[in-house]
């Protein structure tokens, strides 16, 4: 083993140690960043053997593993990255803020969509049953937000508790297919709500 290759393997434990723990972005550490790009490859190696894949974004600068999707009846190990079931809301949030990040996109400016609690709250409440108590549903919304923000779709600004970026990544769940089906989805979302 020659120095460069501990130099690199020195390297590639930082990097698959992030990826295992979740989603990396660029922003957070930019050096880990660049190496992630030099050893793309002996990365996306690696993680295979784990029956993953990585999925990395250059233009967006997130990284993320995944794991690979498997044909009806094909065998592989065991699943390493489990399935979340997401509760109605929280797909509902996910679902409106995807569109809503579709519309920023479109409308061009600020690459960075900025939203503030009052209007998450306002995306939301058409779906929601009609209510009195407005500190309730704001409640409700905000404990959504922060199941959204720990799925690592939101990021809460620094110092502006009440102010929130919808991170890119979204874009990588939420695909362009699924939100071409969202006028369906958005009127089973509203029959859901009718019958609570």
């Amino acid at each position: 083993m020659s120095e460069s290759d501990i130099d690199t393997a020195s390297d590639l434990s930082p990097l698959l140690i992030h990826l295992l723990k979740g989603v990396f972005y660029r922003d957070q550490q930019e050096a880990l960043w660049q190496s992630l790009l030099t050893l793309q490859g002996r990365v996306r190696d690696y993680v295979t053997v784990l029956g993953l894949e990585l999925v990395l974004d250059e233009a967006e600068g997130y990284a993320y593993l995944r794991q690979t999707a498997r044909g009806d009846g094909e065998q592989g190990p065991p699943r390493l990255v489990p399935r979340r079931q997401l509760s109605y809301p929280v797909s509902l949030l996910l679902a409106l803020l995807r569109k809503k990040l579709a519309e920023h996109d479109a409308s061009g400016g600020d690459p960075r969509l900025i939203l503030t609690q009052a209007q998450i709250v306002e995306l939301v409440r058409l779906f929601l049953p009609d209510t009195a108590n407005e500190a309730k549903l704001v409640d409700r919304v905000q404990g959504d937000i922060n199941k959204v923000i720990e799925l690592g779709f939101l990021r809460r600004l620094r110092g502006q508790n009440d102010r929130y970026e919808v991170r890119r990544i979204l874009q990588s769940f939420v695909d362009a297919q699924w939100l071409g089906e969202f006028e369906q989805r958005l009127q089973e979302y509203r029959e859901h709500a009718d019958a609570q």
